[in-house]
């Protein structure tokens, strides 16, 4: 209930003034710890919900995007944030992941390498293991879907071209744009980077279904093969 009398806002209880803040001025107003008080929605005995968020943000270096990448685990290391609370801010970060992805995907022509980053980034760039995505494009280099082919550890994933290009059989993709992600945040290609691009090149140049680019994706950049002329 919103107390709007003669107490003003630094008579409220800390935990309390984010919540009040945005009613009065806004979502825009508050940072990020605001924002993270918000959904912890209480502190503990010796931290107000407030200084509860700023010590979680620094567990990532006050990065957002590293937080997002944090384990529940992690997370709940912190005294005062339980399993609840550390799936609510999960939950958030997710729920920021995806918004990112939808405004995106109102540009739906993937013509160059960073359209591509775009789209793939949010899915991608902050996992801790290796994913394999296969994009599919029509005559118009319009995006028509785009999934996940394989999941991997840290150091790689298993990569079958017989899946992608079924894939893209099934659902007549006129060309493919493919995808994968470092966590380690290198942008170079490895040798089988390489040697795979290459051979699912040629595989689809015999099914005539072209491989367009295959982008490297990390939370630092990208990496594109056609760029550089591999393709």
């Amino acid at each position: 209930m919103l107390h709007t009398g003669s107490y003003g806002i630094k008579m409220w209880a800390e935990e309390d003034r984010p919540r009040e803040k945005m009613m009065l001025k806004g979502k825009a107003a508050l940072s990020d710890a605001e924002l993270i008080a918000i959904l912890l929605g209480s502190g503990t005995r010796e931290l107000t919900a407030v200084e509860l968020a700023r010590h979680l943000m620094a567990l990532s270096g006050n990065n957002l995007v590293e937080l997002g990448k944090l384990p529940l685990e992690k997370l709940m290391e912190l005294k005062g944030v339980g399993e609840a609370k550390a799936i609510s801010i999960a939950a958030a970060l997710e729920l920021g992941r995806r918004r990112q992805l939808a405004d995106f995907s109102k540009r739906l022509q993937l013509n160059n390498s960073k359209v591509g980053y775009e789209l793939l980034a949010p899915l991608m760039s902050d996992l801790p293991h290796e994913e394999f995505w296969v994009v599919l494009l029509n005559k118009k280099l319009d995006i028509m879907k785009y999934k996940c082919i394989s999941q991997g550890g840290l150091a790689g994933t298993v990569v079958d071209q017989r899946i992608i290009f079924s894939y893209a059989i099934t659902e007549k993709a006129a060309s493919i744009v493919l995808a994968h992600n470092h966590p380690s945040g290198s942008l170079k290609p490895s040798q089988a980077d390489v040697s795979l691009t290459r051979k699912l090149k040629a595989a689809g140049q015999i099914l005539d279904i072209p491989v367009n680019d295959h982008l490297i994706i990390t939370d630092r950049g990208y990496y594109s093969f056609a760029d550089d002329g591999i393709l």
